[in-house]
């Protein structure tokens, strides 16, 4: 069964009244529409300022002239200002929550040749939008016949995936971001490429502030930039990045960095300062290790969020910026508004985009292409290009991607390690020996020997006799927890990170009393693992 055909358009206060000598002989978009031989219309909805109702209903009985099938409804919808774009869209808003679409038995095409500018930037957003579930239809005179009223017609549909051309160039738009993101790593982790999926569309949907937690190294920083980066290359911040460490910075010394200070505010304040918050107007300012900040410093930081104004040191008057927040923090924030160093307020405030960026050792998948980009980085800095053998690669890897590998600088230590052995290289190309040299001189700096780091750790908290009763599967997994108790700040952050998954099954999960009571099992305390 066909449907019937409705066109919604504006009223064209000049196009459509024509000449005043004969304005049959000039092309008339609303009354072109109902001349299209191959174009039939079952009703037209004339949309019209009270004050042209006359022209409208002139219109309206030319249309039915033209084409009798043709049914032309009138809609008066007053627009005071019809260049006034929040007033128009209100109205034109309106007009498409009050109207009764039936898509089973009709369809829609939203007429974009009359009206203003303005009303038809509106028409178009409604529609693109599905306010107005319609195509598009454009009308024009026809080029080169100057006297033919009927003109020419052309139906747009705004359903991109009805484009197949148009959806792979987004498609591949969106995964040159995601690589962009991942600083053109190749990476294999599913959990970790989904993870920046995300951030890309939180990236350029969103100027909300962002929160990048995870463990020192995992690369908090570098992404920060990239995010940074993308939307201005999507040209979403015509400002700049600034970024500051706020462990680096105390007391009026913090309060002056980020939020600036007036002359004579304190001693050894000579001259204005405008401070890192002014700075990141129309920017984004990225604070790293934000758990550091005073309570003083997330008072004034939140307000700055919320009213985007801020008060400078020693000034009595607000400054104001707009920046988008991303904030890093190795820290469990929770833990630390439970302990009162952080304020509740201002973490829900930044909690709305929250993404933790696992650590090295959570990602043995990506080492091996971690591994060539580090590579890559090297040759690029030093203008020497290093390879690596096959069995040095191999061991290399094998020794990377162990689980008692701790890698407690995550990434940095991957970084360093890649560039002390491609600067020993003899002849550009490293070989076993460089890569045991390096696999000492890293457990060395952990802290760890030759034999296996999970046993150092069960040493440490039971005696011989205690760790010969336990089955060797038991070991390795109570190694692993207690390594995730002495990385942690509390018994609760540590439970939430070895019940990440199965606490998600449970209504009221207390991860702490889980862990407690496991630790139990092997005679094992908090406060003994922590040593």
């Amino acid at each position: 069964m066909n449907k019937r055909r409705v066109v919604i358009g504006l009223l064209g206060t000049k196009l459509d009244q024509g000449p005043r000598k004969d304005r049959w002989s000039n092309w008339r978009p609303s009354i072109a529409i109902c001349q299209q031989p191959d174009l039939i219309v079952d009703r037209m909805e004339l949309i019209h300022d009270p004050k042209h109702a006359g022209l409208a209903r002139q219109v309206a009985a030319d249309a039915r002239a033209v084409s009798p099938e043709s049914h032309v409804h009138l809609h008066e919808l007053p627009l005071a200002d019809p260049w006034d774009f929040e007033s128009v869209y209100a109205a034109l808003h309106g007009f498409s929550l009050d109207y009764e679409f039936d898509t089973d038995e009709e369809d829609y095409l939203v007429h974009i040749t009359t009206g203003s500018h303005v009303a038809q930037i509106c028409l178009f957003l409604l529609t693109e939008s599905r306010h107005l579930p319609a195509a598009l239809l454009q009308t024009s005179p026809t080029r080169g016949r100057k006297n033919d009223p009927a003109g020419e017609y052309r139906i747009i549909d705004l359903d991109l995936s009805r484009y197949d051309q148009l959806a792979a160039r987004f498609r591949q738009e969106q995964r040159d971001s995601q690589s962009f993101l991942k600083a053109g790593i190749a990476t294999k982790d599913p959990d970790f490429n989904a993870l920046i999926e995300r951030i890309e569309q939180v990236t350029l949907a969103t100027d909300s502030p962002i929160l990048l937690c995870g463990p020192t190294g995992a690369g908090k920083t570098r992404l920060a930039k990239r995010i940074f980066e993308l939307k201005k290359h999507r040209r979403q911040v015509p400002g700049q990045l600034v970024e500051v460490n706020c462990a680096t910075i105390r007391g009026d010394q913090a309060m002056s960095t980020l939020f600036g200070h007036k002359k004579g505010a304190f001693t050894g304040a000579t001259a204005d300062r405008a401070g890192l918050l002014k700075a990141a107007d129309g920017g984004v300012l990225f604070l790293d290790e934000i758990g550091e900040l005073g309570l003083d410093e997330q008072a004034m930081l939140l307000r700055a969020i919320e009213d985007k104004v801020f008060q400078p040191v020693g000034s009595d008057k607000s400054a104001g910026s707009d920046f988008q927040l991303i904030a890093g923090t190795n820290r469990d924030l929770v833990d630390e508004v439970d302990a009162g160093r952080f304020r509740e307020d201002l973490l829900a405030r930044i909690n709305l985009w929250t993404f933790r960026l696992p650590g090295l050792r959570e990602r043995s998948a990506d080492i091996d292409p971690n591994l060539d980009f580090e590579l890559a980085r090297f040759a690029q800095s030093s203008g020497r290009n290093v390879r690596m053998n096959k069995e040095a690669r191999e061991r290399f890897l094998n020794f990377a991607i162990d689980r008692q590998t701790p890698w407690s600088g995550n990434f940095r230590d991957l970084s360093a390690a890649v560039t002390r052995m491609a600067t020993l290289a003899p002849g550009g190309r490293i070989a076993v020996e460089q890569v045991d040299e390096e696999i000492a001189r890293l457990r060395q700096g952990w802290g760890a020997n030759h034999e296996s780091s999970g046993d150092h750790l069960l040493t440490q908290v039971l005696s011989p006799q205690q760790i010969e009763k336990i089955d060797r599967f038991d070991r390795v997994q109570l190694a692993e927890v207690i390594a995730v108790c002495r990385t942690s700040k509390s018994l609760s952050a540590a439970g939430r990170t070895l019940y990440q998954a199965s606490r998600l099954a449970k209504q009221r999960p207390n991860d702490a009393d889980r862990l407690r009571k496991y630790l139990l099992k092997f005679g094992l305390s908090w406060e003994s693992v922590q040593g």
